[in-house]
């Protein structure tokens, strides 16, 4: 995802930049849990719905949007490097922006990369048109609008990410668009809980790129990357943060008040005591990209917390 790279810590960053192969650094496979845990979500809610699994089908979603999301950190990288928004390998800085770093350090070259991400989405639409082809033509649908989001979020000409647009597209890939993808996978129909519950992901996603974007503002600016942090500064996007997390949390709480998703659903909170405290430290560290670090990794860990917890309450649902 057009994310910055993530580390358990300054060290262990240094530590993968020198150890890693440029692929796996490029490909930054430790951010593909935000795909994947969505696509469990929707799998999930369509079994407690409808009583139906089909594990075929869901070992393909996944490797579909695992390949989806290994092809949008490569392009990523390759058209923020060739617009020059991620040009810098020093260590020194905050290892959540400017990209996996391999391009500016020329471990691999750009043609390479995007040969790589070109394949990966090449495979994801392949995927696509079998599950269109068992299930039905809107498994189409979404795996368009997934595979256009990834590619045109930094490629010309549409450049959506360069134009202020960038947050709101993710939060509706990662969120809405994976989970009700998979739900109509295993359902092979559409409802309004999943829908409900695909929130959680995508304003939590909405967050996490707030915070990643934050400290590598003033090199978007200069790039000509007017993202909404970018556009509305940096004190600014703090509430943009913590919007995310209100929003994410809030939606749940709401639906199961109005009885559009089980109780159990309600373990989705688990991440809130963790979001809440990186919020309070972005309020203070907002500024300084070196002190942000703790915030970068506080709501990576929110993400999956709160969406592991939430597929346990559906399963729980399921099963009672």
């Amino acid at each position: 995802m057009p994310s910055r790279g993530m580390s358990s810590g300054d060290g262990g960053d240094r530590m993968r930049r020198h150890e890693s192969s440029p692929w796996v650094r490029v490909m930054r496979l430790h951010f593909v849990p935000t795909s994947v845990l969505p696509a469990l979500l929707g799998s999930v809610v369509a079994w407690d719905r409808t009583g139906l699994f089909h594990p075929g089908m869901f070992v393909l979603v996944l490797v579909g949007v695992t390949l989806n999301h290994m092809g949008i950190n490569m392009i990523d990288d390759v058209f923020d490097y060739l617009q020059a928004a991620d040009r810098s390998s020093e260590e020194g800085k905050n290892p959540y922006s400017g990209g996996s770093g391999v391009l500016a350090e020329g471990s691999l070259g750009h043609k390479s990369v995007l040969a790589a991400a070109t394949a990966s989405f090449a495979a994801t639409a392949l995927i696509a048109l079998y599950l269109a082809a068992a299930v039905g033509w809107p498994v189409i649908v979404f795996a368009g609008i997934g595979i256009f989001s990834s590619v045109f979020y930094t490629a010309p000409p549409v450049r959506y990410g360069y134009r202020g647009l960038g947050e709101v597209g993710l939060l509706v890939n990662f969120g809405p668009v994976i989970v009700l993808g998979a739900y109509y996978v295993q359902a092979k129909a559409l409802a309004l809980e999943p829908f409900i519950l695909s929130l959680l992901p995508g304003f939590l996603m909405w967050s996490m790129i707030v915070a990643n974007e934050i400290p590598d503002a003033e090199n978007d600016r200069k790039a000509g990357k007017n993202t909404l942090v970018v556009r509305l500064g940096s004190k600014r996007a703090v509430a943009l943060y913590g919007a995310g997390l209100l929003a994410a949390y809030g939606s749940l709480v709401l639906a199961v008040l109005f009885r559009a998703a089980p109780p159990g659903a309600l373990l989705g909170l688990a991440g809130v005591p963790l979001g809440f405290r990186s919020w309070k430290i972005l309020r203070r560290m907002y500024d300084n990209p070196r002190e942000m670090i703790p915030v970068n990794q506080a709501i990576i860990r929110v993400h999956r917390l709160s969406c592991m917890a939430l597929i346990v309450g559906c399963l729980i649902a399921g099963v009672f």
